[in-house]
């Protein structure tokens, strides 16, 4: 059934139980509000801006859009962007475009003025609702997307060109609008991270997104008990789809917009949070808030958080032998997607694999991998291109049919580019991704492994691998270090402590400087290689993967 039939339910089921909620420890004062249905409430713990909707308000908010779209025009199959920072309209927002039969296009809220305007024509956009501090980007480009019909903006003092959302709605019906929709039927386009190049535009059915909340709540068991905190941006596949197993079983959610370590162990507190899904930065960053002192647990009520678990990047297995030191009841999990395959968990550890952890897993619930080779020949021992396939996976690129073909064969297998290999067990280590192998004098270099081994230096908060040109070899590796701020390291101790590395893979230069990570918290190779390795080589690199 589409993803849409779960709202409607929760709203008819469970309609005064708290749905959604948000955390904005920046604005401490409580703005005028019109609308009836909107509940709000200012925390006299913490002083933060918190604002909540049951599921029954929830459902009227996703409704009143839906018919607001209706009366504009916008109809089944057409698309409408969604560009604004994480906030409690935005899922109600999502929820009204599936409600009309029209696709969601969600953006990245990092991307420049012509970034949006590329997405919103590849994408086919027909309307965008954007947030206040999106205005300039959007005024910038009005004259560059004829086709976007519709500008509606969500928040105070509407700028002139747009629609006040806020306005709009409270006139429109809070009835659900009577349009089918199936299972096949387009439901979303998102937008490849651009760490490999230009984006791509991901096309998924409403099944996808159905079997995502399926996979989520089967990997991680969620009740209507389980309050899941979201931080990552829920224009990514990884934050929404995991917000997806609270809304298969009914369950609270909270928004905390900010990721530092206060704020994610006191909203952890205050609002009972049970399940919690970090990037490695920001586990990194608690457990060094912790160690230093600037957070004390017990001053903090964490017992009934039993989940912590990671994705979006590789996870270091230093750090959670850290975490679980220091949270020694946690369950953890690591899930490995991709937006093509809407996101975390055709791959997962699973809670009960904590023993494995480095490895990414097996196959998820519902899902099948396989490893290949050059000629995608399924093999069992070696480095090969990690398959997935599954009812999650793309229809395909959107507008591109020759990249669609190069990744996404006859019988639905997605080739993800990410390098791997199995264990005896048959658990599944990602190696690297293939474009990011470094080819030195002959020898294929994989820097996530050098990656993984820098990370065991105590005095390393981050760290990221690139190639860099040399005449001879071709490549050398070059390591990009980020010390953490009360230490410091030198060149001679990186190169010392590199000795246990095979020769081959020692870094042949050290630089010590910032590690940029994008909002899903995956290191920006291509920022890095546009810095140190020269403009044309960034060039050349991102028109081969414009091309597939």
């Amino acid at each position: 059934m589409p993803i849409t039939e779960l709202l409607t339910r929760n709203a008819t089921y469970f309609k005064n139980d708290v749905a959604l909620v948000e955390i904005n420890p920046e604005v401490k004062n409580i703005p005028h509000v019109t609308w009836r249905e909107y509940s709000l409430i200012e925390s006299d713990r913490s002083g933060a801006f918190r604002k909540q909707l049951t599921w029954g308000e929830f459902d009227v908010r996703a409704n009143r859009f839906a018919n607001l779209l209706l009366t504009r025009g916008v109809k089944k199959g057409d698309k409408v962007a969604i560009l604004m920072m994480n906030c409690i309209e935005w899922l109600p927002i999502y929820f009204g475009v599936l409600k009309t039969g029209a696709i969601v296009v969600p953006l990245n809220f990092r991307y420049t003025a012509e970034e949006i305007r590329y997405c919103l024509d590849l994408a086919d956009a027909d309307a965008l609702v954007f947030g206040p501090q999106f205005i300039g980007r959007v005024e910038e480009i009005l004259d560059k997307i004829p086709k976007v019909k519709n500008c509606f903006y969500v928040g105070e003092d509407c700028p002139s060109f747009a629609d006040s959302y806020e306005k709009l709605i409270a006139y429109c019906s809070t009835q659900a609008p009577s349009v089918y929709i199936t299972d096949d039927d387009d439901g979303a386009i998102y937008f490849s991270s651009g760490t490999t190049g230009f984006p791509k535009a991901i096309l998924h059915a409403h099944r996808s997104l159905m079997h995502s909340a399926a996979v989520e709540q089967a990997h991680h068991g969620q009740t209507r008990d389980d309050v899941f905190l979201c931080i990552p941006p829920l224009y990514h596949t990884g934050a929404k789809m995991h917000w997806f197993g609270s809304l298969l079983s009914g369950g609270k959610a909270v928004i905390l917009r900010g990721v530092s370590p206060e704020w994610i162990i006191r909203t952890v507190s205050e609002e009972r949070c049970t399940i919690v899904w970090l990037l490695v930065p920001w586990a990194q960053d608690i457990l060094d808030a912790i160690d230093d002192g600037r957070l004390n647990l017990s001053d903090y009520q964490l017992d009934q958080w039993r989940l912590m678990h990671i994705g979006a990047q590789p996870v270091p297995p230093t750090l959670i032998k850290r975490w679980k030191k220091v949270f020694p009841k946690h369950d953890y999990d690591t899930n490995y997607g991709l937006s093509e395959s809407i996101g975390p968990g055709c791959v997962h550890l699973g809670i009960e694999n904590v023993h494995k952890v480095g490895a990414i897993g097996v196959a998820g619930y519902g899902w099948q991998v396989r490893i290949v080779d050059e000629n995608r020949t399924p093999i069992e021992n070696g480095v090969g291109e990690l398959a997935v396939k599954g009812p999650g996976v793309m229809k395909c690129y959107y507008k591109d049919p020759k990249a669609t073909a190069e990744v996404l064969d006859d019988e639905g297998w997605l080739y993800t580019g990410d390098m791997a290999e199995k264990d005896a067990d048959g658990f599944i280590y990602l190696v690297d991704r293939k474009k990011d192998v470094i080819i030195t004098g002959g020898e294929n270099i994989y820097p996530v492994q050098i990656e993984d081994f820098l990370r065991a230096n105590d005095a390393i908060k981050d760290v990221a691998v690139i190639g860099l040109p040399d005449k001879r070899l071709g490549e050398i590796t070059a390591a990009i270090i980020e010390v953490k701020p009360d230490r410091t390291l030198t060149e001679e101790q990186v190169n010392e402590f590199c000795m246990e590395l095979p020769r081959y893979k020692r870094p042949r230069k050290v630089i010590f400087a910032k590690v940029p990570r994008n909002p899903t918290g995956k290191i920006e190779k291509p920022v890095l290689r546009r810095i140190y390795c020269g403009e044309s080589v960034v060039a050349q690199q991102n028109e081969i993967d414009y091309k597939g």
